[in-house]
């Protein structure tokens, strides 16, 4: 089901997001959508990080945004390195960023303005070196059931 809400084109849109990001901070950005959330946002969003070993980066700076499309529920957590760096109100206006064109129904331009805002906050923590960066998580968007 997710897929039939995220075209395409809107996948193309998300993932340009995250290599635009990506080339700003060695922070590693992954996307999951999925249609429901049978528990807390954050703990089946805590559920999938772990999944997709996104707690496995040399700097532990993993940035997962994670969407339950039908149940309206999203949440945006990071491992500890960047957790331990970013102001108290990082992960808040994200949110706050992303939910408003979630409510008009522009989940991909949501996505990406949530997707580039962390690309460029992280830039202060984690900055990009383009001779030792390797890309250590996929980009490509994971779908749930």
């Amino acid at each position: 089901m997710p897929k039939d809400t995220i075209t395409p084109a809107d996948e193309q849109k998300i993932v340009a997001a995250i290599k635009d990001a990506e080339m700003q901070t060695s922070g590693e950005i992954r996307v999951h959508i999925e249609s429901n959330c049978e528990i807390d946002v954050l703990d089946r969003a805590t559920e999938v990080f772990a999944e997709l070993h996104m707690h496995q980066t040399e700097q532990r700076n993993g940035v997962l945004f994670y969407i339950a499309i039908e149940d309206h529920q999203f949440a945006v957590i990071g491992d500890a390195g960047i957790n331990a760096s970013v102001p108290d109100h990082f992960w808040e206006d994200i949110t706050e960023e992303v939910i408003k064109h979630f409510k008009q129904k522009k989940y991909a331009e949501g996505l990406a303005r949530g997707i580039r805002m962390a690309g460029e906050q992280l830039q202060a923590h984690f900055p990009y070196n383009r001779q030792s960066d390797i890309n250590e998580l996929s980009d490509d968007i994971s779908f749930g059931d």
